[in-house]
């Protein structure tokens, strides 16, 4: 069984900016606590089931982006509502049928005490449909970002790792990023938030007082 420790507001969603609550737990890779994490990204993902046909593709996809997660200082940590045995079951038959080695954390959360915790799942909740939520974490433990999508949607996990080294990005120059930004494009200027500023400004071709681009 997972060992959690206790959650405030159980089965309440967690918002942005939330600090992400703590747990200690299983793993196919010995005990973990989201403590352990501290000081570097982390995307926690989560599953509802073992052996399923999307969540499989999203394994093989992960572990083969492992290396570029680590490349910008995140870690992969994965969560599937059935237990030890069976995760240490579908991730050998991964690495049997496919030929891909799982490198990454899988806890096993039988109970769904994670799941409820972090408000993947309701209270009364019939099953664990739900649970497929993806959360970035910062270096600090705080929730940056998170996505939801439906059991029979797979993720995009190029668009985790753009969004991973966007959050970097903006973090370290107080600026944003536009649609669709790669590393290494142009960032945008925070918006005047004041009357004389925003007059002050003398926008540049194709620009805006409201939408300019970064010179750093």
């Amino acid at each position: 069984m997972s060992r959690t420790e206790p959650f405030a507001n159980a089965s309440t969603p967690l918002r942005l900016n939330d600090v992400a609550p703590g747990f200690h737990a299983r793993t196919t890779l010995g005990e973990v606590s989201l403590a352990d994490y501290r000081g570097r990204w982390l995307v926690f993902f989560s599953h509802p089931a073992d052996f399923t046909p999307v969540c499989t593709s999203e394994f093989m996809a992960f572990s083969a982006a492992q290396p570029r997660f680590e490349a910008i200082g995140c870690d992969l940590l994965a969560l599937s509502v059935d237990g030890l045995f069976s995760h240490l079951a579908w991730i050998r038959d991964i690495r049997d049928r496919f030929g891909v080695t799982v490198n990454f954390p899988l806890i096993e959360d039988p109970s769904m005490a994670i799941a409820r915790g972090y408000g993947m799942v309701g209270a009364e909740a019939g099953d664990s449909a739900t649970v497929r939520a993806t959360y970035v974490i910062d270096p600090q433990g705080v929730i940056r970002a998170i996505s939801w999508y439906p059991m029979n949607v797979g993720r995009s996990v190029e668009e985790l790792l753009r969004l991973v080294a966007a959050l970097q990005a903006v973090d370290q120059t107080d600026t944003g990023t536009p649609e669709g930004w790669q590393p290494g494009g142009r960032l945008l200027q925070s918006a005047a938030v004041d009357s004389g500023t925003a007059l002050a400004l003398q926008p540049g071709q194709g620009e805006a007082w409201y939408y300019l681009w970064s010179k750093a």
